[in-house]
């Protein structure tokens, strides 16, 4: 079989129609990947935000025990009174 003009621009048609349709078909992956990217991206920073809030909570916790091991330490050490009575 022969290539004629109309043949060969036939064959270059199809394979310029199955190269641009797969190019639609990865644009239609990369949204979607980016579509997700773009939601781990919010759940990992809510959580950094999370992981935060909860570092300042216990370090104020542990300030507060502190201030409360000073105290005890100061009941422990004080001399024992005797009950009334």
């Amino acid at each position: 079989m022969f290539l004629t003009k109309k043949n060969l621009v036939l064959a270059v048609t199809a394979v310029a129609a199955l190269g641009l349709g797969g190019c639609a078909t990865y644009r239609d992956d990369f949204a979607k990947i980016n579509t997700r990217l773009d939601s781990l991206d919010t759940k990992v920073q809510s959580a950094a935000q999370s992981a935060e809030s909860a570092n300042q909570s216990a370090q104020r916790a542990n300030q507060r025990l502190d201030q409360l091991e000073g105290r005890v330490q100061q009941l422990e050490t004080a001399p024992r009174r005797e009950p009334r009575g």
